[in-house]
Order: structure tokens, then sequence, then C-alpha cells
């Protein structure tokens, strides 16, 4: 089943969503660490100020996810991905992998690049089924718990 959301760019309205959605999974699965912390405290600051850029998942009058393109050296991280739990398996993070990936190719972008960890395997189902591919993890990642690192050739 799949839920029809609307798609939508930063808004600064709702930066205490983006954290919180993000902040929910993380101390499910991990902790929050230090950078996750100041990213998403400070979206606007740490992401879009930066030349990044967030997505909102606008379902009726509900945010229900989000994600975020955070620029990196060379290249943009897809991250920060969420859903709402209860709004978890209605293809939500689907749409909103496929936003991203239409606006990468929008933008002329070579690749997107993510960081994950092995144990959520929805997601890394998710990413490769949309034709990502692992690479060699770097030793000096800005995640301490990332395992993986895949790479989508646009």
């Amino acid at each position: 089943m799949e839920t029809s959301v609307e798609i939508i760019n930063f808004n600064i309205d709702y930066s205490t969503i983006f954290g919180d959605l993000n902040i929910e999974w993380l101390e499910k699965y991990f902790y929050v660490e230090p950078y996750d912390k100041k990213v998403l405290t400070k979206p606007k600051e740490y992401i879009i100020d930066l030349g990044g850029f967030i997505f909102f998942a606008k379902h009726k009058h509900q945010i229900v996810g989000t994600v975020a393109l955070i620029k990196q050296k060379e290249e943009f991280e897809l991250s920060k991905m969420a859903v709402v739990p209860e709004f978890r398996g209605l293809k939500i993070g689907q749409q909103l992998m496929n936003h991203c990936i239409g606006f990468a190719k929008d933008k002329n972008w070579a690749e997107l690049m993510l960081y994950s960890h092995t144990k959520l395997v929805p997601a890394i189902n998710l990413y490769k089924k949309n034709g990502f591919v692992e690479v060699e993890l770097e030793k000096e990642s800005h995640y301490e718990r990332s395992d993986i690192k895949m790479v989508l050739k646009l």
C-alpha cells in the first residue's frame, strides 16, 4: 500500500520535526552522535546555509517524513531520512528517495552517496533497490555508527 504525499522544500517551521523524527530512530537503533545533534538541532545553519537541501513528505496537513541532501566536499550525501513510525511501510521513504534522485539528476550531479549501518536492513534494501552500490568505507567517516558507504551513479 502506498500513501500519497506531497514532497515540499525546507521550511524553518518544520525544523523541530526534522530533528525529532531523526532522533527517534537514532535513539531506537543507536544513539545521537555529536555530529547528529549539531545538524538536527540547527538544520538551517548546518545543512541549508552550507548549500544542502531538506525535503519533507506531507500527507494532508501532517509532516510524515523527511530527508536531507548534505553538501560534503565534492558531493552530496543522502542523509537524515526518517518517516513517522505509524506511516512506515507505506512507501513514503521510496517517494522521498525518488524525489532526491530526480532532484540530483535535475542538478546534473554525478552521484549521490550515503552512510548507513547494515543492521538497518529495510533501509539498505531501499538503497539497493534504487541502484546504490556498496563502496569502500573510509576509516574516518563523520558517523561513528556507519559500517557501510553506498554510492548511486547518476
